[in-house]
């Protein structure tokens, strides 16, 4: 591990927004989906970027706050690969307001999962952006595919702009997917490779991990997050809305993916929570559904969603 401990401070964020303010009451139970935490300095070996700047959670945690989102879901960076002790750590110390999204190796099995369920994490990510994407190591993942059914988690999907089929094409139809920043398809179009691959599978069915709360859980998500990371030409509001239409609001989460790295510009968080009312509209229930009603749904119990539901 890099040990090298860098002076900078986190990028504050832009003083002018380019998104107006978020004018939606706060709700008592509202969702950042995609976030990240880190250390200055701090990487594995081998990784492809090293922060020069730390991202407490405490520092999420203000500028959550001051737009009424009350819990968060926590999200391994790729530069700590499988090292989640400090993801496991933020998750103990908050343990009604946080869950977790963990990085593990396609050996992992019910044993090397179970302590991590009991902390709150409720999936696994497979960032392949920017890298390979070949899908050969997974081939042999099936301890760890009964697992994440056994459980109810999920695997959460990041790839590069467009090649998102062939890796979908390598999992099996059973495991819940949720995929990282609108999918990045190459296009916003019905037509696209990756929107028509997201649709078939959708169809697959949902599963029954909400039967209790009387609705059915979608076996594909959509993270509305990282505009920034979308392919050139691919309009934000475009695509929310054709996913919204092609897979209906119940599919659909927001993240902020805070502190954007390599992105730090676009850190203001009041403008990236306002960004979903100018990418869905006002629909009715439509933005409380996709701040709210769906993480929830995913990522927390049922006991604590029928207390909060009032």
């Amino acid at each position: 591990m890099n040990s090298q401990k860098s002076k900078n401070s986190m990028p504050q964020a832009s003083v002018t927004s380019h998104l107006p303010v978020s004018t939606a009451q706060p709700t008592t139970f509202s969702v950042d989906s995609h976030f990240h935490v880190f250390e200055a300095g701090q990487s594995l070996a081998g990784a492809r970027y090293t922060p020069p700047y730390a991202a407490p959670l405490r520092a999420w945690q203000a500028a959550a706050e001051s737009v009424g989102v009350s819990h968060g879901v926590l999200v391994q960076t790729s530069f700590m690969g499988t090292d989640n002790r400090l993801l496991l750590a933020q998750l103990a110390h908050h343990p009604d307001t946080l869950r977790g999204v963990s990085v593990l190796p396609p050996t992992a099995t019910l044993a090397t999962l179970a302590p991590l369920q009991a902390r709150g994490v409720r999936g696994i990510r497979l960032n392949l952006a920017g890298r390979s994407h070949d899908m050969r190591a997974w081939a042999s993942a099936a301890p760890l595919w009964d697992a994440i059914l056994q459980l109810r988690w999920h695997v959460e999907l990041h790839t590069d702009a467009g090649a998102l089929p062939d890796v979908m094409a390598a999992l099996p139809l059973a495991l819940p997917l949720v995929v990282d920043h609108f999918g990045k398809p190459a296009q916003a179009s019905p037509q696209d490779a990756t929107v028509a691959a997201l649709r078939q599978r959708s169809r697959h069915g949902g599963t029954g991990r909400s039967a209790s709360l009387g609705q059915t859980m979608p076996n594909v998500h959509v993270k509305l997050s990282a505009a920034y990371r979308l392919a050139l030409g691919v309009k934000p509001q475009t695509l929310a809305r054709l996913w919204l239409e092609e897979l209906g609001p119940q599919a659909l989460l927001w993240g902020s993916d805070w502190p954007c790295t390599n992105h730090e510009s676009e850190a203001d968080y009041p403008a990236l929570h306002a960004a979903l009312e100018d990418w869905l509209g006002q629909a009715p229930g439509v933005v409380e559904a996709v701040r709210s009603r769906n993480a929830r749904r995913l990522y927390w119990d049922a006991s604590l969603w029928n207390a909060s539901v009032g």
